[in-house]
């Protein structure tokens, strides 16, 4: 097949049965939800959840529906309204006021959802569609995708904001045990690192690469509530040596006392979860902790955290396993980081909570970002922010992957971000 030959009806079909899967995915997170909910901001790094549904549609409309010669724009507004950062193609709307925007309604999003999802349908129903515009809404898709999750920590920090502590589904919380074993060795030397291959990956992960690691030792374990409250009660928040110079800014600015959404009062311990205020529970994965505090924790520990090619060439070992957030749709359970099982003596790579390294994020030798507005992607983030790996909870099916990088500024809280340490290991 030539690049310009059109995609078999197999891989259209295929491509038509995944993106229904992942957009009433996203329907499905919102089905708990009341308009109320939809449209409110609390705090800049917090899109409305009606601002996540219309940007994804805009998405698909602006890279593959437009293109196509006989395409009319759904609203010419939304080109402003919903593009995200993608300076080469719009003015976009300033993020820190996107709970500004009461209108368009959340009824009309859900109808423009609807208009666009006909339209894609009955493109990957033509028998001309060629492989780049599949490519671009697997794209699309994989873009969703990290909209949902941000669309569950995002709805998480709204309504922890209400006095009246509402769920974002009430249940049971879903508990899996863990059992301890021995930290898992590596003995260094040059390892193959980054995507290849014919599978989906962003571009931030390649190209493939050798890179050198000394020996060293990573937890088998996420560190746990339990762990975590250890350094707090050993006055991990007031020593000052522990801390990186920004970190200590951080808490001293901030008054960080605990975790984001931990409560504590004395020796009565609760947390919120998109299920409520709940006991806190101790053997759980510790989150929604920042790069500091995790760098905080490695320090006092007598560890450290693992290199982002660390965590990768352990990981590689062991398969892409843990919970996704659809499996808490189908338990009717809040979605929380829980142990995810242990294999062969390595807990929670996946499905818990993503992991901080010590890498900052930044090009892998070789990278050059696609021309074009798609190049805005990932490229010109790669500044001043820290690599996180594996997936967490709030991480649909099939977004979970060895190389995925995702990526934060030092103090973010927000997301379900944990904890996996590392050591080096002493020559003999």
């Amino acid at each position: 097949m030539t690049v310009d030959s059109p995609a078999p009806p197999s891989e259209r079909q295929s491509l038509l049965q995944h993106y229904q899967h992942v957009r009433q995915h996203t329907a499905n997170i919102c089905a708990t939800l009341e308009p109320e909910d939809c449209v409110i901001q609390s705090m800049p790094d917090v899109s409305p959840t009606r601002w996540h549904l219309a940007h994804t549609t805009w998405f698909f409309e602006t890279f593959v529906l437009k293109p196509q010669p006989s395409y009319e724009r759904y609203a010419e507004e939304f080109e402003t309204l919903f593009n995200s950062y993608y300076n080469t193609i719009g003015h976009p709307f300033p993020r820190h006021r996107r709970g500004l925007l009461s209108r368009p309604t959340v009824r009309e999003i859900w109808h423009y959802r609807q208009t666009i999802d006909h339209h894609i349908q009955e493109l990957l129903e033509q028998t001309d569609v060629t492989p780049e515009t599949c490519r671009l809404i697997e794209l699309g898709l994989q873009h969703e995708q990290q909209h949902q999750e941000l669309m569950f920590t995002d709805i998480k920090h709204v309504l922890s904001c209400n006095p009246l502590f509402p769920a974002h589904v009430a249940g049971e919380r879903y508990t899996v045990a863990s059992r301890s074993q021995p930290w898992v060795e590596h003995t260094g030397g040059v390892v193959q690192v980054g995507a290849a291959g014919d599978h989906f990956a962003f571009d931030n992960e390649t190209p493939r690469h050798p890179t050198y690691v000394n020996a060293f030792q990573i937890a088998p374990h996420l560190v746990s509530n339990g762990d975590y409250l250890d350094f707090i009660r050993d006055d991990g928040y007031r020593r000052p040596e522990l801390w990186l110079s920004l970190g200590w800014s951080q808490v001293q600015q901030h008054q960080w006392q605990a975790p984001l959404y931990w409560q504590v009062d004395g020796e009565h311990l609760q947390e919120f979860t998109l299920g409520g205020l709940q006991p806190l529970q101790l053997d759980q994965p510790v989150t929604h902790v920042s790069y500091f505090e995790a760098d905080a924790f490695a320090r006092w520990s007598k560890a450290r955290l693992p290199t982002e090619f660390e965590w990768e060439v352990i990981a590689a070992d062991y398969p892409i396993e843990g919970l996704a957030s659809e499996d808490y749709g189908d338990r009717q359970a809040p979605v929380h980081p829980t142990h995810a099982g242990v294999t062969r003596g390595m807990d929670a790579l996946f499905g818990g909570t993503w992991q901080w390294t010590s890498s900052s994020y930044a090009p892998y030798p070789g990278y050059r970002a696609p021309e074009g507005a798609l190049g805005e992607y990932n490229g010109k983030f790669m500044c001043n922010q820290y690599v996180l790996r594996g997936s967490s909870c709030a991480t649909s099916r099939g977004h979970q992957r060895l190389t995925y990088r995702n990526f934060f500024p030092a103090e973010s809280r927000w997301q379900f971000s944990g904890i996996r340490l590392a050591r080096d290991v002493q020559p003999s």
